[in-house]
């Protein structure tokens, strides 16, 4: 059996960077990942509240990705979003209750975390990231949506926003098959062992009445 790594892992220092960007000394390495860890949880769940429900899950809002900088004891977050951005509308209000929400979360006992400064910016082609292909494949076994169609489908506007290639894939059982089955669908050039590639990836998954699937999404910048 072929094991495969993160395609932005293996990539490290190569054509890719770490989303958190900041030095720490050992005894507190492990307090900054925590932190780090519930602003981009917290960040993520102000916008998944604030959502239009009308537009379904497939509308491109959401976060894309969450940069964290430190250059002192305060943080700065930098999110990327696909439009509408949530945090952008009524002139940055989102923003700033996003930032109170962050700063009023409980953090653990040892964090020293006080204020936030937190930015938005607003991604053109949200389709052209692989976390709404990934999150659309997720609400579609729930739906009982053969996985074949579900993978196809998801290709489709990727391609249409430039991209050189995509990868999708959903494994699992399909509506309650007793043997679970993987399906896939590729458009364009997906090269996995390549290390200068620009790949995108995302694995995301869905919670069915059957068990779990995952999905998992491969982009060629």
């Amino acid at each position: 059996m072929g094991r495969k790594t993160n395609p932005p892992g293996s990539r490290l220092g190569i054509a890719k960077n770490h989303h958190p960007n900041w030095p720490a000394r050992p005894r507190i390495y492990s307090q900054y990942v925590n932190e780090d860890k519930q602003v981009r949880d917290c960040t993520d769940a102000y916008v998944h509240g604030q959502r239009n429900p009308a537009s379904g899950g497939n509308s491109g809002e959401g976060i894309e990705r969450v940069v964290m900088r430190r250059k002192t004891d305060l943080p700065s977050v930098e999110t990327h979003a696909g439009p509408p951005a949530v945090l952008m509308r009524s002139h940055g209000r989102g923003i700033e209750q996003s930032r109170m929400n962050v700063q009023q979360n409980p953090y653990p006992s040892d964090s020293r975390i006080g204020r936030v400064h937190i930015a938005s910016a607003e991604i053109s082609g949200p389709y052209g990231e692989p976390n709404t292909p990934a999150k659309y494949m997720a609400s579609q076994p729930g739906n009982r949506v053969a996985f074949r169609r579900t993978t196809k489908k998801a290709t489709e506007p990727a391609r249409k926003s430039g991209r050189k290639g995509i990868k999708t894939q959903i494994a699992g059982r399909p509506n309650g098959a007793e043997i679970a089955r993987v399906e896939w669908a590729r458009e364009g050039r997906v090269p996995p062992q390549t290390s200068r590639a620009l790949i995108d990836y995302r694995y995301y998954p869905a919670q069915t009445v059957y068990g779990v699937s995952g999905t998992k999404v491969r982009i060629l910048r």
